[in-house]
């Protein structure tokens, strides 16, 4: 059996480089989600307001 040397054991990993597409697909990624974090926003905004409306608007007899 090979003998543990006191460095060999706990060595540290060297990070690891992102390759061009794992780069490409976290930039697309983040992309996306703040996309649909806007969309959602404005969803929201859009339905509060015609919520609103609606609650104001006095119905016809």
């Amino acid at each position: 059996m090979a003998k543990l040397k006191k460095t060999s054991v706990f060595r540290a990993q060297s990070p690891k480089i992102e390759t061009a597409m794992e780069k490409t697909t976290r930039i697309a990624r983040k992309m996306v989600e703040e996309e649909a974090e806007q969309r959602k926003t404005k969803n929201d905004f859009l339905r509060n307001a015609r919520l609103e409306r609606d609650t104001n608007t006095p119905t016809k007899p």
